[in-house]
């Protein structure tokens, strides 16, 4: 995915929907897919994080390889 509107979208929504754990999810992105690599504190947050892609224009399958990390 080239930097740009959507990418800078799907950003916002981690930094501000997904209870501040932003600095530890990463993004990669493969035609129609976008990665969500990174640690977590449990799978709730896991969970937060995928959803608050969901509601983005533009945005294609997420696929969720977040690990959760109990105590980090």
């Amino acid at each position: 995915m080239q930097p740009g509107p959507l990418l800078h979208r799907i950003d916002s929504a981690i930094r501000y929907n997904a209870f501040g754990v932003r600095r530890h999810v990463f993004l990669e992105s493969q035609p129609g897919k976008i990665i969500l690599r990174g640690k977590v504190d449990s799978f709730y947050q896991k969970q937060m994080v995928q959803e608050s892609l969901r509601g983005i224009d533009g945005v294609p399958e997420i696929s969720n390889l977040l690990e959760v990390e109990y105590g980090r």
